[in-house]
């Protein structure tokens, strides 16, 4: 079975670090699923940043959305999902109604595929024998987001995080790189 690490935290708490520094000193072999989409410059400056932290032997996975069919192509011990954040931003995206004044989220289909892309998820990696550290922004401790698209999105990645505790065996938070155990 898997072993599930979830680790959230707060913008740059030190969760993919921490993430990092686990498979590294795992000695296991990594896959590295990366959810960021190099959509303008500064994102890809990012994206080439993050890459280049990495260890060369590791693999790396670019995928924004999907992740479980490419269950079949990741055969390492260790994989590192970096970020769930993200994989609910490329999802919500798809959800996008725009007028002239605003843009608004088609909430009900938006909440059923993140259901689906959270449950066919959990369910590829649930019989692998792999560990899996899971990185996502706890976004609920915040104010509440002046737009509609802003409560959908950080009511929807609540709920996926919600779900991926609930399944993970030990869930970390992160505070000023300083892992806490909230589960396990």
């Amino acid at each position: 079975m898997a072993n599930i690490t979830l680790i959230l935290g707060g913008v740059r708490s030190g969760k993919s670090s921490y993430a990092q520094k686990l498979a590294e000193e795992s000695g296991k072999s990594v896959t590295f699923l990366a959810t960021a989409q190099a959509l303008d410059d500064e994102m890809s400056a990012r994206i080439q940043k993050h890459r280049s932290e990495r260890p060369a032997h590791w693999k790396t996975l670019e995928i924004p959305l999907g992740l479980a069919a490419y269950g079949e192509q990741i055969r390492s011990e260790v994989v590192i999902l970096d970020c769930v954040t993200l994989l609910v931003t490329n999802l919500m995206m798809q959800f996008v109604k725009s007028n002239l004044t605003e843009s608004l989220i088609d909430e009900a289909p938006f909440l059923r595929a993140l259901n689906k892309e959270t449950d066919e998820l959990l369910s590829e990696i649930r019989n692998k024998d792999q560990q899996w550290l899971m990185v996502s922004n706890e976004v609920g401790m915040g104010l509440v987001p002046e737009y509609q698209m802003g409560r959908v999105y950080r009511d929807g990645l609540g709920w996926a995080n919600q779900r991926l505790a609930q399944e993970a065996d030990k869930v970390i938070f992160m505070v000023a790189g300083i892992p806490m155990v909230v589960k396990g």
